[in-house]
């Protein structure tokens, strides 16, 4: 057997070189399979955008609606796979754990439902017949910034003749306007045309009473009713008060009472125009009711807030008119008002002075002329204690409210004619024991401070007072 020989040094050198590149060519050839790129010498960050360029593209590709697959969504998270077209309305969401994307049906589902059925692989998806193309967007935005306008269709030209058949050129409405403007009176023209034809003999008596109607809507205004005595209409409608006419003169009253009422130039010149004689000669004779309440409106409205008339009204004996009215079976009804005219008169008067007491800003002349009007002692004397007691028979509560308050101004002057009036005791007692027992029946049903509560307290103190 012969024993093995070595191989010479200077022929193993090179096969072990040799040995090295075969192995170092294995390997670079198994790493180049691997990642091609991995060992590239280029820039990371420009070999990183074109490799997302050329995705995004393949994506686009991919996405094509001519040749995407419909995706089928479900109430139920399904994986998109690429190249599916997705339903617009559906829910997609990125799931962060595996990184596909995955669809859901959202809120309508039924909707969506219907419209999938009758889809096609490959074909476009039309969800929403009611929405726009990007290419008609595109198209209408072009049309919007060259100025293309569309041309009137018919119904457009039967819409703009409508139009003009309704409305009119602004050249004939400024032409209306002017005509218009030429019989447009003011409240002082229309006020002098009323009385006009009130004063007209040749106007029946229809046309005046018309007049004097329409006549005291105006002269409701402070400013009105003083035109109308600067061109002497007031004294007109006051000398009205003198015709054989009754609805003359109730009109006319109407007219005054609303021309007096807190307008002291017009109560002045009244009083000076004879309008307080003409009233109280109505109120004292033979005149229908109707009349008769209007007349008695103007007296009030003249009287109130005017002490120089009130002084004129004692003269001229006014308190025995009211009396008369007030005794008298056909005009009892005019009996409230009456007291409700005296009661203001007198505390009106009480009110006065104590302001002149407590502030000294009133008038000097206007509280001279208070002192003057003796009511209290010409009410006692015409025997208006004893009348106004008698008022609480009236079965109306508000009457009733009316006299007591009346009573109860009248104490100072009133007192000892009250407490020998027996049949005043006896009206309040018994007053008092319906009232309470009214009281009892408002205390039940929870009203406190009820109606018939305060009658009744009003009651206790005037038979407090007359103890």
């Amino acid at each position: 057997m012969m024993a093995p020989q070595c191989l010479p040094p200077y022929r193993m050198a090179p096969l072990g070189m040799l040995l090295g590149w075969l192995l170092a060519f294995c390997f670079a050839f198994c790493l180049s399979y691997q990642n091609p790129n991995e060992f590239a010498l280029t820039n990371p960050e420009k070999s990183s955008m074109k490799e997302s360029e050329r995705k995004e593209t393949k994506a686009e590709e991919e996405l094509d609606p001519e040749i995407m697959e419909v995706f089928h969504p479900t109430e139920e998270w399904q994986v998109l796979q690429p190249g599916q077209a997705v339903p617009a309305g559906s829910h997609v969401r990125l799931n962060l754990q595996t990184g596909a994307r995955e669809v859901k049906l959202q809120y309508e589902e039924d909707k969506f439902r219907n419209n999938l059925k009758g889809l096609k692989k490959g074909k476009r998806l039309d969800i929403n017949t009611n929405t726009y193309t990007s290419q008609d967007l595109k198209s209408a935005l072009a049309k919007l910034k060259e100025g293309t306008e569309m041309k009137s269709s018919k119904e457009d030209e039967a819409r703009q003749a409508e139009v003009k058949r309704l409305f009119r050129p602004i050249e004939e409405l400024k032409k209306a306007f002017d005509e218009l403007n030429v019989v447009i009176e003011t409240d002082m023209q229309i006020m002098v045309r009323l009385i006009n034809k009130f004063n007209s003999s040749s106007s029946s008596l229809e046309e005046k009473i018309a007049a004097l109607f329409d006549l005291e809507y105006y002269v409701h205004q402070i400013d009105n009713a003083q035109d109308l005595l600067s061109f002497g209409g007031l004294q007109v409608v006051i000398n009205g008060l003198n015709s054989t006419e009754p609805m003359v003169k109730e009109y006319a009253a109407f007219v005054l009472g609303a021309a007096f009422s807190s307008n002291p130039k017009v109560q002045v010149e009244a009083i000076e125009g004879g309008a307080l004689q003409k009233l109280l000669v109505i109120l004292a004779t033979e005149q229908p009711l109707t009349a008769k309440k209007k007349v008695l409106f103007a007296l009030c409205s003249l009287l109130r807030h005017f002490p120089y008339a009130q002084q004129q009204f004692l003269k001229l004996g006014g308190l025995q008119v009211l009396r008369s009215l007030v005794q008298d079976k056909s005009t009892e009804v005019l009996a409230v008002r009456v007291v409700t005219l005296l009661y203001d008169l007198v505390t009106e008067k009480m009110f006065a002075e104590e302001e002149a007491e407590l502030t000294q800003d009133s008038s000097p002349e206007k509280l001279q002329q208070y002192r003057q009007v003796h009511l209290l002692p010409g009410l006692r004397e015409q025997g208006w204690c004893e009348i106004t007691a008698h008022l609480l028979a009236l079965p109306e509560h508000d009457a009733r409210e009316k006299v007591l308050q009346t009573l109860g101004a009248l104490l100072a002057t009133c007192r000892d004619r009250y407490r020998q009036d027996a049949q005043l005791g006896r009206m309040l007692g018994s007053l008092q024991a319906e009232y309470q027992a009214l009281a009892t029946l408002e205390l039940r049903e929870g009203e406190d401070d009820g109606y018939f509560r305060e009658l009744l307290a009003s009651i206790d103190s005037l038979l407090k007072e007359l103890r």
